[in-house]
């Protein structure tokens, strides 16, 4: 029987270290929902950024709530294999500086 945290998700943390990473949003940054997902404007440095799957939006407004970008979208119900998608995802976030470690 499998624990609650399986050797395929750490293996992927090892994999994709961003998984590993405590992110939060960044707090010059604005969510506005929008169908598509939302739009994220910085006021700092005035930057407009589209995140489109309001899967991401989810996982992005819950993000302080949990030690890990994994522990985030494990509570999301986001399935593992949608996972790399979402690191490159935050990834891009993290770059626009819409999100940053805690």
């Amino acid at each position: 029987m499998a624990c609650a945290v399986s050797t395929d998700l750490i293996t992927g943390v090892a994999a994709q270290p961003l998984l590993g990473v405590a992110l939060e949003l960044h707090p010059q940054v604005a969510l506005r929902p929008e169908p598509f997902g939302a739009l994220a404007y910085h006021y700092g440095n005035r930057r407009l950024v589209f995140l489109k799957h309001v899967d991401v939006v989810a996982v992005a407004r819950s993000l302080a709530d949990y030690p890990s970008l994994a522990a985030a979208l494990q509570a999301a119900d986001i399935e593992p294999a949608r996972w790399p998608s979402f690191v490159a995802a935050f990834e891009s976030l993290r770059t626009a500086e819409v999100v940053r470690e805690r």
